[in-house]
């Protein structure tokens, strides 16, 4: 059995200047984050017209977080800019979406704390340990990832109230995925710092 890939954020930088492919993709999707934001609180959240289009450029938002970080590491174009405004881009993208349902009222806010916790002390804990080593890429952590976005696309859409248990659900799934690999991820860098010193 190959052993998982590592915490890219511990890949090498590469020799490209900060004007790459996988940058524009991650500033798109910075340029996105306000663009969902107006969208999803528009006319209080009501004008279904809006939430199609807020769910459409979170899922647009999201395939470009999926597709910058493979071409960096196909195209050996790893910055360092890069590393750092990914994870920022990504937080902002659910950070907004989050909160925004939870302002109108449609998710409740323990959800979109816990969410939010972790992902910010999961972000600051890579950071924190790299100089340590690198941790492997769970497939827990790439499960939470699809999860979160399923979920809340399926918050940002405006359907009918039949379909109310498969939000819940689906949430359900994220925030139990988000926990378990976030304990997971704590674990694993504490062990890493131990052995290290």
């Amino acid at each position: 059995m190959r052993p998982p890939p590592p915490d890219h954020v511990g890949d090498p930088v590469g020799t490209s200047r900060w004007a790459t492919l996988p940058n524009l993709l991650t500033l798109i999707r910075l340029l996105l984050v306000p663009v969902l934001g107006v969208l999803l609180l528009a006319d209080d959240g009501a004008d279904a017209g809006l939430r199609w289009w807020a769910m459409a450029v979170f899922i647009v938002a999201a395939l470009t977080d999926l597709a910058d970080g493979e071409i960096a590491r196909r195209s050996g174009t790893i910055t360092n800019l890069g590393k750092i405004a990914d994870p920022v881009a990504d937080k902002a993208l659910t950070g907004v979406a989050l909160i925004g349902l939870s302002i109108l009222g449609d998710l409740p806010w323990w959800v979109t704390i816990v969410i939010l916790a972790r992902e910010v002390a999961v972000t600051i804990l890579r950071f924190a340990v790299i100089r340590h080593g690198v941790i492997p890429a769970s497939r827990g952590g790439k499960a939470k990832t699809v999860a979160q976005v399923v979920a809340i696309g399926l918050y940002l859409a405006p359907l009918p109230d039949a379909f109310d248990a498969v939000r819940v659900a689906a949430m359900a799934i994220a925030v139990i995925l988000t926990l378990v690999t976030g304990v997971d991820y704590a674990v694993q860098a504490r062990r890493l710092m131990r052995a290290a010193r």
